[in-house]
């Protein structure tokens, strides 16, 4: 495969291509280690984190100028690569949280059902086809294959993934604080009646 160069890109851009791949490239290690360690527990957490932040770069990118690819063509950029066993490897670790449910166009709402380790595979598959145009020098079909993937694909993929690992956390957080409180008000009442007994 031969490096190929696109156009001559101004200094701002340039820059902000470096950060935009930097941080899809931080994304795609992280979700490798996440699926390697498998861990369920630490992972949602882990998961909020870098879904957060590689959103980010995606809202950096709906929010600048619309970028446009050099050639009429998508250069080729060999085979995708095989993330089948990390997708294996997430779906066995989420376990009974991978499946869930959500709306895909508010405008247009609809129930859709999904698994975290299917749009977590399919996000990294379109960052990860961004990342190897620019590291072969096409940074114009990189930041317009980006933009074009988050607006198409996976920024609607990662709103939804992170919306349910926030419910997760919401129902393990908050449900454990509904009990504590539900103990707590029974033993008020037990020391309310207590108190009642004592007066008589």
């Amino acid at each position: 495969m031969t490096e190929t160069t696109g156009p001559v890109l101004d200094a701002e851009t340039e820059e902000f291509a470096q950060q935009i791949a930097d941080q899809v490239e931080s994304f795609l290690i992280a979700l490798q280690a996440i699926a390697r360690e498998a861990d369920g527990g630490r992972a949602i957490s882990l998961l909020l984190l870098e879904i957060s932040q590689v959103l980010l770069a995606g809202a950096r990118l709906g929010a600048q100028r619309d970028f446009t690819p050099a050639l009429p063509y998508q250069p080729d950029v060999g085979p995708e690569p095989d993330l089948d066993e990390m997708r294996l490897r997430l779906a066995e670790m989420l376990d009974s949280v991978d499946t869930y449910s959500y709306v895909f166009d508010p405008y247009v709402p609809e129930i859709v059902h999904g698994q975290l380790s299917d749009d977590l595979t399919s996000m990294a598959t379109d960052l990860e086809n961004g990342l190897r145009h620019y590291r072969l020098g096409n940074v114009s079909e990189a930041l317009w294959w980006w933009q074009f993937s988050y607006v198409a694909s996976w920024g609607n993929l990662a709103g939804a993934a992170l919306n349910a690992l926030l419910s997760v956390v919401a129902h393990d957080r908050l449900d454990a604080e509904i009990a504590d409180e539900d103990e707590q008000l029974a033993a008020a009442d037990e020391m309310l009646e207590s108190e009642d007994g004592t007066s008589r």
